[in-house]
């Protein structure tokens, strides 16, 4: 997988660039909660999917089959959803948005990492599927970038 190292690259400096960003214009606790709550929460998500055989991914390093880079992803893209939902919303209704909007991109984006080989869907569950990516995949973002929002929202 000659781009992998390169993906992995760029979503760890996405999420990277996120907290920073956080850092200058969060309170401390708001910060360290979004960041450290949303990573735990994407990988106990990962983990779960992993561990039931539904998920594989390709590239590395991993804990417990989760590749590290993926918390940055998450986290980083939640960020950016929830802060563009604060454009027009705020309090609970800015965490309905942003998990709406991070499920979108991800909606726009998640079969290209199929289609690049770092990530396989190996479940034979019923239902829609969008280029490879099934529908559980997107609820699982939607509920995941909510509750990670919500984490935001309720210390802000």
């Amino acid at each position: 997988m000659p781009g992998s190292r390169q993906f992995a690259l760029t979503t760890v400096f996405v999420g990277v660039i996120a907290l920073l960003h956080a850092t200058f214009t969060w309170p401390t606790r708001a910060t360290i909660a979004f960041f450290v709550g949303g990573a735990l929460i994407a990988f106990v998500a990962e983990a779960l999917v992993i561990g039931i055989g539904w998920l594989e991914h390709h590239v590395g390093p991993k804990v417990a089959g989760v590749p590290l880079y993926v918390l940055f992803g998450w986290t980083g893209v939640i960020y950016v959803a929830l802060r563009l939902a604060f454009f027009t919303v705020d309090g609970w209704s800015a965490v309905v948005l942003a998990a709406a909007l991070a499920t979108g991109y991800d909606l726009l984006v998640d079969h290209q990492g199929v289609e690049e080989g770092y990530w396989t869907y190996t479940d034979n569950l019923p239902g829609p599927r969008r280029r490879g990516v099934p529908w559980w995949n997107f609820l699982g973002w939607f509920v995941i970038s909510g509750l990670t929002a919500a984490i935001a929202v309720s210390l802000l």
